[in-house]
């Protein structure tokens, strides 16, 4: 590689780990959002809503392709995120 393409590397670079850095900020604010949701929740066959779900990732579809963004990453993200918070809320589920 290039000294050039080097420098032009790590600029980039430096600007992914500042995007992290507002990524990580936007799931702090969601994971207290579903902390308010486990709150609701009376059941833990309630975390799992398959309806919901197919919603979301239906929604998500639409929106990737209107903004052009390849439809399989951001399925592939959502999908992901969604099972985190799934087992998030599985592991922090207190019986009422």
């Amino acid at each position: 590689m290039s000294p050039f393409k080097k420098k032009k590397l790590y600029k980039i670079r430096l600007e992914l780990d500042k995007l992290d850095i507002q990524l990580l900020k936007i799931i702090k604010k969601r994971t207290n959002l579903v902390k308010k949701v486990l709150k609701l929740k009376d059941k833990k066959s309630q975390i799992v809503d398959q309806k919901r779900i197919r919603k979301i990732l239906s929604n998500i579809k639409t929106k990737s392709i209107k903004n052009k963004i390849d439809p399989k990453i951001t399925h592939n993200i959502w999908k992901n995120m969604i099972l985190a918070y799934i087992d998030f809320e599985k592991r922090n589920f207190k019986k009422k």
